[in-house]
């Protein structure tokens, strides 16, 4: 993947003490012996070392990881083309992600998540998904390494509608990823708004979830019990914050990612696998995910 939005290796220098130049290079040597993944920056190295504190065995499943779902997982990874696809331009009209400026009191840095029109026959969840991991991935690698990362949902106007449009794979997926593949020191994942339909969209994601996962997850009826783990200013006024309104913010990222629409399209191009490459067995989306009609609908009274 083209480093050039990534924070230099030696601002990562700086920034870690604990980022150690044997570790960096027992990991170059790993990659060289495995012919296929993609040629991997120093910076990106060092992310990923620091998302999993510095193990090296860790490290490597991750970096592994994250390049095979990226592979394998087209629905999300594939045709992310933030100016003309028209599935992009869809969900960008019904939903705002918006990675705050401001950080928590510990460091970490905040993405929030929440519909901004929540009619559900125009609701795709895979697209969804595809416009998260954009976002994600700008934020990620334009922040560099971070004390932690928190994810903040707001699940107002989830309705019957939308979870009668999420299959179980697709969430499967996408936790797999977040999980296994995603080098960010994940410290919390928030729900506000908590309504019992969006109980019902949990109830689906929670057979996915590791325990780790499930101890950071918080759930909210209401923001007023969130500035315990995220201080209310630096959210949008909209939460009772001061970082402008849902609907500027969401003008300023589209904005960004359709500025970034080149660094997308190569990435697509330069950060995958070979799979005909790979020295033990091949992987493909059954090997990794399971049979995709093993999953029953959800059933919505």
């Amino acid at each position: 993947m083209d480093n050039s939005i990534c924070v230099p290796y030696e601002e990562e220098l700086k920034k870690n003490p604990e980022l150690k130049e044997s570790e960096m290079q027992a990991l170059r040597d790993w990659c060289a012996k495995q012919p296929h993944l993609p040629k991997i920056s120093d910076s990106e190295l060092a992310l990923f070392l620091h998302s999993n504190y510095y193990k090296l065995e860790p490290t490597k499943s991750t970096i592994d990881t994250f390049y095979t779902i990226r592979t394998h997982v087209p629905e999300f990874f594939a045709n992310r083309d933030p100016v003309y696809s028209a599935e992009l331009r869809k969900i960008f009209s019904l939903a705002a992600i918006l990675p705050l400026e401001k950080r928590t009191k510990e460091g970490y840095t905040v993405l929030v998540g929440k519909l901004v029109d929540t009619d559900a026959s125009n609701w795709v969840y895979n697209d969804h998904m595809k416009y998260l991991s954009m976002c994600i991935d700008l934020w990620m690698y334009e922040n560099g390494s971070t004390n932690g990362h928190i994810l903040l949902f707001d699940t107002a106007g989830v309705a019957i509608g939308h979870a009668a449009r999420i299959n179980p794979m697709g969430l499967k997926k996408f936790l797999c990823y977040l999980q296994d593949g995603l080098p960010v020191r994940l410290k919390a994942m928030h729900f506000t708004s908590m309504n019992p339909v969006m109980e019902t969209i949990l109830n689906m994601m929670r057979p996915f979830m590791k325990k780790e996962l499930l101890d950071v997850l918080q759930l909210h009826s209401s923001v007023d019990t969130l500035d315990k783990f995220v201080p209310l200013d630096i959210l949008p006024e909209e939460f009772g914050g001061k970082a402008g309104s849902i609907k500027d913010l969401h003008k300023e990222q589209i904005k960004k990612l359709q500025d970034h629409r080149d660094w997308f399209l190569e990435e697509e191009s330069r950060a995958r696998v070979d799979e005909s490459k790979r020295l033990d067995k091949t992987k493909n989306a059954s090997s990794l995910f399971g049979v995709e009609g093993s999953f029953k609908k959800l059933d919505i009274d």
